[in-house]
């Protein structure tokens, strides 16, 4: 087996006992509350991955595009697929009409009438059914229903539609106090309208630890928990010790004393920065700065730092959001104890349609 410190950079590593533990702390966790989970997997698109979170006990898998579902479905990893992504357009339709006939259960989420028009026009021409759930935002502002009176008159209008077949309600993140009082209420209009709510799914990786607090839950969605970033350590919800994906770039070049350039920028790591500052952070440089990138420089400010990098040198960079970085590399490299113990395709590469 190779080592570590014969990869070529920028390579993309997962540490294996860290993702594990991941698997088990956020299983566990969700098992101990009696909340399914339902991990998504467009945080890694690795089938082998997904199989593995299947084994941890995970009800079934969230997908947020066709192509994801199909790569999954190739690969036999879960036949319960939740796809939480409006589906619009003949096309992709007809596609999701295709791949669901080889899975036991695959519901989407909609918000909207057009939406629901349309997945019930391609489940008439296949002669198949679509269950669904109804997207609700609950402040985030992305998508969703923006009441739960419009939940529910949206449930209604998609339910006399043929082939929907109406099972909950989701939502993304969850939020305190915004989702409690907004599902609270969409589940006492639907109880007074007679119509069941078998599925209310949260989701979220920084809202993992507290999903029992919200006790209309009946499954989680989190992916990021896998491996854990800048952006999930900012929220608190892990430590650097919890961040498996870690990428592996040298410093090419040191201008000045405090200032290193390394060989992964934007194709590798993510410019995403969200609610955090910087690019990324270096876990040999804890004081170290990931100050810019371009598309293949990643400039490190070494200031506050006692200890500095040599030019050809490795470090070791926790991205500040792991999902994109997925979608980047054709591999990422499973690690441990200093040596490779796997390389996984990422399969579901580029399955933005």
């Amino acid at each position: 087996m190779k080592s570590v410190a014969d990869l070529d950079t920028p390579a993309v590593t997962v540490h294996l006992d860290v993702m594990e533990s991941n698997i088990r702390r956020v299983h566990g966790h969700l098992a101990k509350h009696g909340i399914a989970n339902r991990p998504h997997i467009k945080t890694h698109k690795i089938p082998a991955i997904g199989a593995l979170q299947m084994r941890a006990g995970a009800v079934g898998i969230t997908c947020q595009k066709i192509g994801e579902v199909e790569v999954f479905a190739d690969a036999a990893i879960a036949d319960d697929v939740l796809l939480t992504f409006n589906v619009l357009g003949r096309e992709k339709t007809d596609r999701l009409m295709a791949v669901s006939r080889r899975l036991n259960r695959l519901a989407v989420v909609f918000d909207n009438e057009v939406v629901a028009r349309g997945l019930s026009e391609a489940a008439v021409r296949h002669n198949g059914e679509v269950p669904f759930l109804i997207e609700c935002d609950t402040g985030f502002g992305r998508n969703g229903v923006q009441t739960p009176e419009a939940a529910l008159d949206l449930a209604r209008t998609a339910m006399k539609l043929p082939r929907l077949r109406f099972e909950g309600l989701m939502t993304f993140p969850n939020r305190e106090p915004a989702t409690r009082e907004f599902l609270s209420r969409a589940l006492e209009l639907f109880k007074r309208a007679g119509i069941r709510v078998p599925v209310v799914s949260g989701g979220g990786t920084p809202a993992i630890f507290r999903a029992q607090e919200f006790p209309m839950l009946t499954e989680h969605r989190a992916g990021t928990y896998i491996y854990n970033d800048v952006m999930v350590v900012a929220s608190g919800t892990a430590t650097w010790d919890d961040c498996a994906m870690r990428v592996r770039a040298t410093v090419v070049s040191r201008p000045t004393d405090t200032r290193a350039v390394i060989d992964a920028g934007t194709k590798v790591l993510t410019s995403d920065q969200y609610t955090v500052t910087g690019y990324g952070h270096l876990i040999e440089y804890p004081d170290a700065v990931v100050t810019a990138l371009s598309e293949e420089h990643g400039i490190v400010d070494l200031s506050a730092c006692r200890e500095r990098p040599k030019i050809g040198d490795a470090v070791s960079v926790v991205p500040n959001h792991c999902c994109v970085v997925s979608n980047m590399v054709d591999e990422v490299y499973g690690v441990r104890q200093g040596t490779v113990e796997v390389t996984w395709p990422v399969a579901a590469r580029g399955t933005v349609r």
